[in-house]
């Protein structure tokens, strides 16, 4: 806050924190809510094998070539989140990893058929939920891009919070 800022009153200054802590619980509830949704899909059509986790891990590598260090710079997992997901994968027979030349400490990984048809699975649920979420009034695209942009702004808060406070 810069000393030009005028402090707000007490009571908007509450009412900011009160919608802050909702929009946090609203997050959190959704997060766990897609979880279940993709799970809920998995059921619907008979994919037991994997996780949610695992799924959006495949669905986010998409037709990449990545590391789990750039999957953890993306900001998708937490460290030993995509390690043990990502070793899950691979014995699974959803990925394929090889040894990086340059740095053998790195593993490289990508989708096998087995893992691109989960992914594919996965971007027909959203498909069908953008839709369904247009269709029935529930967001446009004016909607959707507030949503988005707002919720980068947090992230950008929160990265600047982590690398430039501690």
């Amino acid at each position: 806050m810069s000393m030009h800022t005028p402090i707000a009153p007490p009571n908007a200054e509450h009412g900011f924190m009160a919608g802050y802590l909702d929009a946090l619980a609203l997050v959190e509830r959704l997060h766990r809510l897609l979880l279940d949704v993709i799970k809920d899909e998995f059921e619907r059509v008979g994919v037991l094998e994997i996780n949610a986790v695992q799924a959006l891990l495949l669905f986010n590598i998409g037709d990449n070539e990545v590391t789990a260090g750039e999957l953890k710079s993306r900001g998708y997992y937490q460290g030993s989140n995509v390690s043990y997901n990502l070793k899950k994968l691979v014995e699974m027979g959803y990925m394929h990893h090889q040894r990086c030349e340059i740095d053998r400490r790195s593993v490289r990984v990508r989708l096998t058929p087995k893992g691109r048809d989960i992914r594919d699975i996965i971007t027909a649920l959203f498909e069908r939920h953008a839709l369904g979420l247009q269709d029935r009034g529930v967001l446009g695209a004016d909607g959707i891009d507030q949503i988005a942009t707002s919720l980068r702004r947090v992230e950008r808060y929160w990265t600047d919070q982590i690398r430039y406070i501690y």
